[in-house]
């Protein structure tokens, strides 16, 4: 069946209504965060939501809670101990973020989140459409959210063309996610929003035989649910390139902490080759080379492997270079090559 000239004007009234009734029966409903509505509880689960998936962020989210069980908690523990925490989350720039929102919020708003989408917008690593989920579940707000899954199913039930990342196509569908805001249920729409695009609208593998939208879908009726939306042309990743040092002897490796900006801001990491000073007695063994490609870039590092039986002194005193138990590693604030090139040296292939 292919719709109407009014296909889309049928679908944005019945959009709203169609998403609230399917969230209630079949949205879900068990989620650790959805019990509550408390606003340091929203927040942080929907800060570990971004870019990640709800059954990655469950343990994490239990284990931040029971660290750091209120905003206050939070904001006095220092920036290491979230970056630990957070070890293996990825997007490391979240967990900065968060201890900073955390800290502006007990400095600037005595512990008390803004109520305000705007306002919350304005919090460090929150953004648009992260504060209006925020204001929503825990204040009862009237806000609309638009991610990465909810354009997708904007793009595909109202063939919307172009590619959503851009300017003019992502400012059209910022005005149909506010035109689409019902008046009430509020919650359960924004909810059904999130629980559509996670478990129907799939990027890849659409479940359109159970989804509600089927009926006035444009990107059903003209077999286009592939298609939409439209990708950004690939372009080719610059590449970066590094020289770093494995160092270590039986039982521990020697790790330098990150100064806190730039990408791996804070974290833990192999020396750059050029800031540490190798003991005489270093011993040689086979370095290797490693390729990790993350969203913005590919990374090609060349890595020295180093044996020693005293510690390596560091030539930047700006440094903090330490020895670590490899028995700990997966436990370390990592980055995800290092932490996989180090798990590799504690369980070496046989």
């Amino acid at each position: 069946m292919t719709p109407s000239g009014n296909t889309t004007a049928i679908a944005q009234a019945k959009f709203p209504v169609t998403l609230v009734r399917w969230q209630k029966k079949h949205g879900r409903h068990d989620l650790p965060w959805q019990q509550t509505n408390d606003p340091y509880r929203v927040w942080l689960s929907e800060i570990m939501l971004q870019q990640t998936q709800v059954q990655t962020v469950i343990p994490y989210y239990s284990r931040f809670l029971e660290a750091f069980p209120t905003v206050a908690a939070l904001a006095a523990a220092p920036l290491e101990n979230v970056l630990t925490l957070w070890a293996g989350l990825g997007y490391y720039a979240r967990a900065r973020n968060l201890h900073a929102c955390a800290r502006k919020v007990v400095a600037e708003f005595a512990g008390q989140f803004p109520a305000d989408a705007d306002t919350l917008a304005k919090l460090p690593g929150i953004g648009r459409s992260t504060a209006a989920a925020i204001s929503v579940f825990a204040f009862g707000q009237r806000a609309a959210i638009l991610d990465g899954n909810v354009k997708r199913v904007f793009c595909r039930v109202f063939g919307v063309e172009g590619v959503p990342t851009t300017t003019a196509v992502d400012k059209s569908l910022w005005l149909l996610a506010e035109s689409l805001l019902p008046k009430k249920d509020v919650a359960a729409y924004t909810q059904g929003l999130m629980d559509l695009g996670a478990t129907c609208c799939t990027r890849s593998n659409a479940r359109c035989n159970v989804c509600p939208m089927q009926p006035f879908c444009d990107a059903f009726h003209t077999d286009r649910v592939n298609e939409l939306p439209h990708r950004k042309p690939k372009t080719k990743l610059p590449i970066r390139t590094a020289h770093v040092w494995l160092i270590r002897n039986k039982d521990h490796v020697w790790l330098e902490r990150r100064q806190a900006c730039g990408i791996w801001g804070g974290l833990l990491s192999l020396p750059d080759a050029e800031s540490v000073r190798l003991p005489a007695k270093a011993t040689t063994l086979p370095g290797k080379a490693i390729r990790h490609k993350f969203t913005h870039f590919e990374l090609q590092a060349e890595v020295s492997r180093y044996e020693v039986q005293t510690a390596p002194s560091a030539l930047n005193r700006h440094r903090e270079l330490a020895a670590y138990p490899l028995s700990e590693v997966e436990e370390l604030a990592l980055p995800t090559p290092w932490r996989k090139l180090l798990m590799a040296e504690l369980h070496p292939a046989p």
